[in-house]
């Protein structure tokens, strides 16, 4: 029976997406992975597009509203805050804090953007695959 993973954050707009589309495409056949936040907004194209790059199409993925896992069991819940109000979710056996820099805040040209969204992506990756990949 496969662990369920839920990654919450504010917007569930890129380091949560990012998260549940790795931990899915990477892990699926040991966790079900989904994410959420406390004031969803809309999944980023840019963070689509980061993860297009690596070979994670998750352009089908949406911002969902943390309310609908309510009373839902999981076995572990990641917090992925950066500053920010951390939402607490009492149905889980274990929850991890986890700090991501935010790439959403990154200003500055296109360029300097796209590196702050693949410097989040890939420290987002490298967490998941040394918490989740040993198990």
């Amino acid at each position: 029976m496969k662990q369920r993973v839920l990654f919450i954050g504010t917007n569930n707009a890129d380091r949560t997406q990012m998260a549940e589309g790795y931990l899915r495409a990477r892990y699926g056949d040991r966790y079900e992975a989904c994410s959420a936040g406390i004031a969803p907004t809309a999944l980023n194209p840019t963070t689509v597009q980061v993860m297009n790059e690596i070979g994670i199409d998750i352009a089908g993925q949406r911002a969902k509203d943390l309310g609908l896992f309510d009373g839902k069991e999981m076995d572990y819940v990641v917090a992925l805050c950066s500053g920010g109000v951390c939402p607490m979710f009492p149905w889980t056996r274990e929850t991890i804090h986890a700090d991501f820099p935010d790439p959403a805040r990154a200003t500055g040209t296109p360029d300097k953007v796209f590196t702050a969204y693949r410097r989040s992506r890939d420290a987002i990756c490298a967490w998941i695959d040394g918490k989740f990949g040993g198990k």
